[in-house]
């Protein structure tokens, strides 16, 4: 993390830390609302996330999950944060506040999520368990006050919990000098050989390029699981209708060789997707195509870039690690790895929590992969 934005996040921290806890209130979204979201969740304390967005809502709804539209309010303060919602047999509701609360402080947990509490339970929604995964880095401070919330740590869902974050919200020049040596040598090499990267409309044509690009990358090393090309396509969809998704792609003989799509939510970037040929004979290609992507992000007003999932920062250097060759290539730009907390459970029934955990989960996650062939979350 840039030390911009870790001491503005440092210094937000401090002034709510010595102030009184806050009450809060929870109820779901207007109807305007709903309709003006993604303006609603940009100006969130922390500037919300493109997995908290209108596309995602749209991509989740119907998938097995229903989307639901929270709204967290505290005096001089409003938070807007989806919720995945799941009904199961015996269970009843999970509810998923993905990538949220998004809150001004770590401080603000427990009040927001006894109002959550307070607000399933007058709606009787037979929710056992909500799930959480603020943008809230981990350290100790962090974890004492999860713990004084009552929250369970979970097992972590998102790619993204541990990650490269670059500011970009100085010039190119300045940004471009912030970079490694080996990176900005990659970048000028590239250029010098005629590499170009080309920004590619949506579309079929471009999505089984960039889909066909993954493919190879996850044969090749293995780094994550693959869902199917009907859900990538739909997600792009849905991001590229509202103008935020963006296609970067170099080429070697005619050939797509390194692809990469890149979301602009609010003041943010976020390298979503990414894939190559392996064995390319250009040197640097995939270095140009983040350089490429890192400009147009900033011509669009961006001042963070999310490279979007490394390893942990103690096991960056980890070659066991199945994201090691991406945190080597991520953290080329941007020398830290930033830790967030992860994922935690807000239990509401403790019996019901306990057969989630104790077997339940791995039960209906088998059920849910065998029926729809696609993952859980």
């Amino acid at each position: 993390m840039s030390a911009r934005i870790q001491n503005h996040r440092n210094r937000a921290q401090t002034r709510l830390d010595t102030a009184p806890l806050r009450e809060f209130t929870a109820r779901f979204a207007t109807a305007e609302e709903i309709e003006n979201w993604d303006k609603h969740v940009t100006a969130n304390p922390n500037g919300g996330n493109m997995l908290q967005s209108a596309a995602y809502a749209s991509v989740k709804n119907g998938s097995g999950w229903k989307v639901r539209f929270l709204v967290l309010e505290s005096e001089g303060s409003t938070s807007y944060n989806l919720v995945l919602e799941k009904k199961f047999p015996v269970l009843g509701r999970l509810w998923y506040l993905i990538k949220g609360p998004d809150l001004q402080s770590a401080a603000d947990l427990k009040r927001a999520l006894e109002a959550c509490a307070a607000f399933v339970r007058s709606q009787k929604l037979n929710v056992f368990t909500i799930k959480i995964e603020p943008d809230v880095v981990d350290s100790e401070d962090a974890r004492a006050r999860l713990a004084a919330a009552h929250l369970v740590k979970a097992p972590n869902i998102q790619s993204n919990d541990s990650t490269a974050l670059l500011d970009i919200s100085g010039t190119g020049e300045e940004v471009f000098k912030a970079i490694s040596s080996r990176a900005r040598n990659a970048i000028r090499r590239a250029e010098r050989e005629g590499c170009q990267v080309v920004r590619q409309e949506q579309g079929p044509e471009t999505y089984r390029a960039l889909y066909d690009l993954m493919a190879d990358t996850v044969k090749a090393k293995g780094s994550m699981p693959l869902r199917s090309y009907d859900y990538y396509a739909r997600f792009w969809d849905e991001f590229c209708n509202r103008g935020q998704g963006n296609f970067f792609f170099a080429y070697e003989d005619g050939k797509p060789s390194v692809g990469a799509f890149v979301i602009n939510y609010g003041a943010k970037a976020t390298y979503k997707d990414g894939g190559s040929t392996q064995n390319r004979k250009q040197y640097g290609d995939s270095h140009l195509v983040q350089w490429a992507a890192i400009s147009r992000m900033q011509e669009l007003g961006c001042t963070e870039y999310d490279f979007c999932g490394t390893p942990p920062s103690s096991r960056i250097k980890d070659k066991s690690h199945n994201l090691y060759g991406m945190g080597m290539f991520k953290t080329s730009f941007t020398k830290t790895v930033t830790d967030f907390v992860g994922c935690y459970d807000y239990v509401l029934a403790p019996l019901k929590h306990r057969l989630w955990v104790n077997g339940g989960e791995k039960v209906f996650r088998r059920i849910e992969t065998a029926r729809t062939g696609q993952q859980f979350y």
